[in-house]
């Protein structure tokens, strides 16, 4: 049997998905095999009947759906029109990245791969169901499974043994190679395309309008409220969506990684392909290096496991390349974790750590080394009925401490907190994305909404949309540390409440002794809620941090349901999936 291609087809929300299938593409090269690496939605999926081995590493997002970009190849999979046979030829793999704290853990991998058995395809090994809440990360189930799928694949392709591959610390060829420019004065190219809607390809240039801080100057926590201006922008959105961006690194780690790499941040380069890849089109051509370092690579993220893969092939300096290999294998992901991953230490604090192998690295590899900035997503806080051509949205500035000395922030938000449109006008490139909360279109159908801390901003939109429209009957769970602290928008609640449009229930946890949280706050109310749900057929709604409070939140609800309506547990539980299969009950959680 003649050697196969191998195809990595992959849908990734974050490019955790993605780092696998390159890194999987990575040891099919190392074994010299033909292989193409591909987001989902890039690949024709009508020529998947013609392909005879096929990886797919797909990760779950939002309640149970597929990333954004394998959303067509989902629609076109799925259609009942496929004949049962169409994909008799192909041996297949699915390999899933999940989070088991999510109800829907892994959803889409399952679906996927029963969905090819029902096509006819053969699968070589069972899906692997990785979990990114194993102490280890998802190598844990990651390792195994790959060490499984090679073996199916020499057993099914014999020819494939008789290769001696590369060893792990010999380079790979790039993915692209850097031609620097002596002419600075030549055209830069911009490759985004103006469009009559924004998107990830072709965001809008809004304007900041304000950028103010709603916490209080002691509060531990600093939340700002951020408003846009998006006249002339087409963007249009309802209550329950989100508003997307990308983020860029801090002028210091701009700085700081072109000394470590020896860079010039004014000198231009245009990109060229080792293969067929295309040149990634939010990278103008020409470029310059403080483009591509600020936009584009994302140094100021915690490195996975591919990096030091990658260092390793680069080092000749015997200490740091003993501790590469560690790093690298599957024995030493204990050593990684607690080296990397617990701290949370940057790519610029590891250069740091192996300045030998640092000294050694060539711009050509800089695209295969960092994973590109991926864009962070908002839920919009304000209504277009209530503030025309404003977007506004509600921002959690990260900061936190672990070993390291310096503190660690958060990307989006710590450059976003940075932007102070007093000193200039200033621009953020967005576009807008449809959330996963949809909001009742019958008038007379009450809402009832569980937002605690930032949690509140999608149904601060929902409630000024609502208003606006004549939807009186909203009920809002709010919930933060201290009314004089983090009670957001207080005054807007008070008003609405005395119009009569809202009706609000509040949890200050630490105003008194006993902590009060919102679930708390559901219980003491099981009569109101009891009667809008089962007499009104009202919407519930969560959102907020994925840990503990959805979950503490449905069981509250599932003991209403018990002590008003007088049903077993059992059938409280079957009362809420029901709720939840008829869009009765909603949720968008993050961790």
């Amino acid at each position: 049997m003649s050697k196969p291609t191998l195809l990595i087809l992959f849908g990734s929300q974050t490019g955790t998905a993605q780092d696998t299938a390159q890194r999987i593409g990575r040891q099919a090269q190392r074994r010299k095999m033909k292989v193409q690496v591909l987001p989902l939605d890039s690949y024709n999926v009508a020529n998947l009947i013609s392909e005879s081995l096929v990886v797919f590493v797909c990760s779950t997002t939002g309640q149970g759906d597929p990333p954004d970009n394998m959303k067509n190849f989902w629609r076109f999979l799925f259609r009942k029109s496929l004949p049962a046979g169409s994909l008799s030829r192909l041996d297949c793999a699915v390999l899933g990245l999940g989070d088991s704290s999510y109800p829907k853990f892994n959803f889409v991998a399952k679906k996927l791969h029963k969905r090819l058995l029902q096509l006819g395809a053969s699968a070589l090994l069972p899906a692997g169901l990785a979990d990114d809440q194993h102490d280890l990360g998802s190598d844990a189930v990651i390792d195994p499974w790959l060490r499984s799928f090679w073996e199916k694949v020499f057993a099914v392709y014999p020819s494939l043994s008789d290769v001696a591959p590369l060893r792990e610390d010999e380079p790979l060829p790039p993915t692209y190679t850097f031609h620097f420019l002596d002419d600075v004065s030549e055209k830069t190219e911009d490759r985004l395309q103006s469009a009559d809607v924004p998107s990830q390809f072709c965001p809008f240039p809004c304007r900041l309008v304000s950028n103010r801080r709603v916490t209080d100057e002691s509060h531990f926590q600093e939340v700002r409220l951020i408003e846009f201006d998006i006249t002339g922008s087409n963007i249009e959105f309802a209550a329950g969506d989100v508003v997307m961006m990308h983020p860029q690194n801090s002028p210091e780690d701009v700085e700081m990684f072109c000394q470590q790499l020896r860079l010039n941040p004014e000198d231009r380069f245009t990109l060229r392909a080792t293969d067929n890849t295309a040149v990634p089109a939010r990278l103008p051509q020409p470029c310059s290096v403080r483009h591509l370092v600020e936009r584009y690579l994302d140094i100021a993220a915690v490195p996975r496991r591919s990096f030091f893969e990658l260092l390793l092939t680069f080092s000749t300096n015997e200490l740091e390349q003993e501790k590469l290999q560690e790093f690298s294998s599957a024995a030493g992901q204990d050593d990684l974790h607690a080296y990397c991953t617990r701290p949370r230490r940057t790519a610029l604090e590891v250069f740091a750590d192996f300045p030998h192998t640092t000294a050694e690295l060539k711009a050509d590899y800089l695209l295969d080394l960092f994973p590109e900035i991926q864009p962070r997503s908002f839920s919009i806080a304000s209504s277009l009925q209530a503030l025309p051509n404003r977007l506004q949205i509600l921002v959690a500035v990260v900061r936190y401490k672990t070993k390291m000395f310096k503190p660690r922030t958060g990307l989006c938000s710590t450059w976003l907190a940075s932007l102070d449109p007093e000193q200039g006008e200033v621009f953020v490139p967005l576009w807008v994305k449809k959330g996963t909360l949809k909001f009742p279109k019958d008038a007379d159908t009450p809402v009832i909404m569980v937002g605690p801390g930032t949690g509140v901003a999608p149904f601060r939109s929902a409630v000024q949309e609502r208003s606006a429209e004549g939807k009186y009957s909203n009920v809002l769970f709010f919930g933060c540390r201290s009314e004089s602290k983090d009670f957001y928008f207080s005054s807007e609640w008070e008003e609405m409440t005395k119009a009569g449009h809202l009706m609000l229930f509040t949890a200050f946890s630490r105003d008194q002794e006993e902590k009060v949280y919102v679930q708390h706050r559901v219980s003491g109310n099981a009569q109101l809620l009891w009667n809008l749900i089962a007499n009104r057929n009202a919407g519930f709604y969560i959102a907020g941090n994925a840990k503990d409070m959805p979950s503490s939140v449905c069981d509250a609800l599932k003991e209403v349901f018990q002590q008003e309506g007088g049903v077993s547990s059992e059938d409280a539980e079957q009362m809420l999936e029901v709720m939840e299969k008829t869009g009765r009950f909603q949720s968008e959680t993050w961790s």
